[in-house]
């Protein structure tokens, strides 16, 4: 029988070309996909939670794949590790629903970028930290690191990779923090993170640190929304990727709130109803279209089936598009405080 086993995997990147398959160059996931398939006698193939950069490490990066093998799942790791190389090592295996995605479920990541601060390199942290010669200031560097908090537009600390992609994202905690080896530490939690976001915010921080940018020129750099006003992208050797923890329960609200906008997504209704309710409190005219495409389809993931929605400002109307969904009036008995919901159009409902 059919089993889908996750995997918790370590690994030291500095040898690798990163975590995805590559034509010019060995990857952790060609490792483990070859190291899985001799151990259960099948081909497999992982899928990965982070597509981790070429020299980027790992405590906690996730993994899942799916086998006919009957070997217990919680003993795949123990005999994994012994055909791994010594700078892979899985952590854990178990096994989750075969409906079970890494990179569709909500999840808390966590980064950890170190820096090296101090007159002269040290040889055994070269691989694990960038080195900065110039002293840097952590209390500047904490300041900056407050704007950065919260729902944002990232697109201009992110290497866009399509003109269309969406760049919001939201930082949950910033910190940076000097330890008495001088290594600072820029630790940053997020509901997700862009193509380079964290080694850009490592790098446009370690300016301000030097005092090439002032820590109140970060909102500056978030209004820009150009990848030119931020600072460089900052070495992959110092990042590693700490942890990914999954939600266990739908959280009941989630709150959107900057200078652009607010709103409020109440998912309280969604266990038992399948229904969830999208509150725009405000919200600029440029970023309404995809505040409510990106929002409804969070919703939708989240396992709502009606998503009802409303602007304060009363800009919303029967037959306008966001993204995948189309709203239509609905019928809610509740005197017309909730008369629009969005659904998914014809078009994706037959390709989903």
């Amino acid at each position: 029988m059919r089993k889908r086993v996750k995997l918790v995997v370590a690994y030291d990147g500095t040898n690798y070309c990163g975590w995805q398959l590559q034509p010019n160059g060995i990857t952790i996931e060609e490792v483990l996909n070859g190291a899985l398939s001799q151990l259960l006698g099948e081909p497999v193939t992982v899928i990965g939670a982070s597509r981790t950069d070429s020299g980027v490490h790992s405590l906690g990066n996730v993994a899942v794949f799916d086998t006919e093998n009957r070997m217990p799942a919680d003993k795949i790791c123990l005999a994994l590790n012994q055909r791994l190389p010594e700078d892979i090592r899985v952590q854990s295996s178990e096994e989750v629903p075969l409906s079970w995605h890494p990179r569709k479920q909500n999840c808390v990541k966590t980064y950890e970028y170190k820096i090296l601060n101090r007159r002269i390199n040290l040889p055994t942290l070269r691989l694990y930290t960038y080195f900065s010669y110039y002293d840097l200031n952590v209390e500047r560097m904490l300041e900056a690191a407050a704007y950065l908090v919260g729902e944002h537009d990232f697109r201009s600390f992110c290497t866009v990779r399509r003109k269309d992609e969406d760049t919001v994202r939201t930082i949950y905690s910033l910190t940076v923090d000097r330890a008495s080896d001088d290594v600072i530490t820029i630790r940053v939690s997020g509901s997700g993170f862009l193509y380079n976001m964290v080694r850009i915010i490592a790098g446009t921080l370690i300016q301000v640190g030097t005092g090439a940018l002032e820590p109140e020129q970060m909102r500056q750099i978030l209004a820009a929304r150009d990848r030119k006003q931020a600072g460089p992208t900052a070495p992959a050797k110092g990042l590693t990727l700490v942890s990914m923890e999954y939600e266990r329960e739908l959280r009941p609200e989630i709150c959107g709130t900057n200078e652009e906008w607010e709103y409020v997504l109440d998912q309280r209704e969604v266990p038992l109803a399948g229904m969830a309710r999208l509150t725009v409190n405000r919200c600029l005219p440029e970023y309404l279209e995809p505040l409510m495409a990106r929002v409804i389809h969070q919703a939708v993931r989240n396992g709502a089936e009606i998503v009802l929605v409303r602007d304060l400002e009363d800009r919303l109307a029967a037959g306008q598009r966001y993204g995948y969904y189309v709203l239509r009036e609905a019928e809610t008995g509740d005197n017309g405080a909730w008369r629009l919901m969005a659904e998914k159009t014809p078009k994706i409902q037959e390709n989903p």
